[in-house]
């Protein structure tokens, strides 16, 4: 069972210039930073340094026998997450190639012996002199958008020889995506929901501004707004006064601090009664092959869940259903019911509002 993709890609700008044209041929691909990288034959190794690529990586391949470093926040979601069953080898795979702040460990990075090693673009030269200078291959690559995400997949699948992959997967993307545009387009303003995304909840309160901010996109295409559209940066330390003053309709939270659950808000005397709150519309983000709140290739789902939970009577998503045509294609496994609930957290917030849709029927 596959996922119904459309044949052409209309609209994604591939960042490269040239694909395999015949096994001999050499492969080559202008990366985030505009350089030029050269591969003489598809890669059998690849050391990913930013955070959602190794999943990728893996989705691309349909396998992780290419994986051969990443970076320890990547591993943890493996980890904590239902990839770590789906492929048990991956925990074994080396997560010290890098510091938390991604910088490389050159000397573990180049024990594992890299074709090609994935690192931020844009992030300044500490980041990527000690890889060039070890005689690594790297590939940069940049983040916060859509078009981004599909241009990055392009890259690392062609990297590998399976350029087809991301052509499919990116063409699941622009379907939902298109789909879902359609039908949000006229929602009136009056009834979108006013959503806050707390990227950080735990030690600190921390929302983004629209600008560059990823959950932006699919809160929109979802038919909501982000009620801290107007902040600036990304990851912007906020007060509970701040966000009892936005009084947001749902709060999501991030699926990157393992112990956040939502009584972080219910058992907070200040964001206990925003409207969200009162409501019962606070949920945590799902876990599944990679954390769904920022891009990876799990995204479609993402904009799935959202829209069915913002506006149930115009989004009717078989999210279930989504959900197993999509592992079966990015993964070649079969989800479980229980792989479902643990995604997507049925036993934590099964009870919140309008949650009742995604338990198994």
């Amino acid at each position: 069972m596959t996922i119904r993709f459309p044949i052409a890609l209309a609209g994604v700008v591939l960042a490269i210039l040239a694909s395999i044209p015949a096994r001999a041929d050499p492969i080559t691909i202008n990366d985030h930073e505009g350089r030029t990288v050269t591969l003489a034959k598809p890669v059998e190794r690849i050391a990913s340094i930013p955070i959602p690529m190794a999943s990728t990586i893996i989705a691309m391949d349909g396998g992780t026998s290419k994986l051969v470093g990443m970076n320890p926040t990547a591993k943890s979601a493996i980890v904590e997450g239902v990839l770590g069953k789906i492929f048990p080898e991956a925990k074994d795979i080396p997560s010290d190639i890098t510091a938390p702040n991604f910088i490389p460990n050159v000397e573990e990075l180049a024990a594992t012996n890299p074709e090609l090693v994935i690192q931020w673009a844009d992030r300044g030269p500490d980041l990527v002199d000690p890889i060039v200078n070890a005689g690594l291959n790297a590939l940069l690559i940049s983040y916060g958008s859509e078009e981004k995400t599909k241009q990055y997949q392009a890259m690392v699948a062609t990297a590998m020889g399976k350029p087809e992959r991301a052509e499919m997967i990116n063409g699941w993307r622009d379907q939902v995506a298109a789909e879902m545009a359609a039908k949000s387009k006229d929602i009136p303003a009056d009834k979108k929901p006013r959503i806050l995304y707390l990227g950080r909840a735990l030690e600190s309160l921390t929302a983004s501004g629209d600008k560059g901010n990823y959950a932006a996109f699919y809160v929109n295409l979802a038919g909501a707004v982000s009620v801290s559209a107007d902040l600036e940066g990304q990851g912007t330390t906020i007060s509970p006064e701040q966000i009892a003053e936005w009084n947001p309709d749902v709060i999501l939270l991030n699926s990157f601090e393992a112990k956040l659950g939502l009584e972080r808000i219910y058992d907070d005397p200040i964001l206990s009664l925003t409207k969200a709150a009162q409501d019962k519309r606070v949920y945590k983000m799902p876990l599944g092959g990679y954390r769904w709140d920022p891009p990876n290739q799990e995204s479609p789902l993402t904009w799935m869940w959202l829209a069915n939970l913002m506006h149930p009577d115009i989004f009717q998503y078989d999210l279930r259903a989504e959900m197993k045509k999509a592992y079966k294609t990015l993964y070649d496994y079969d989800l479980t019911d229980e792989d479902i609930d643990g995604i997507l957290w049925i036993g934590m917030q099964g009870d919140a509002t309008d949650y009742a849709q995604f338990k198994a029927k």
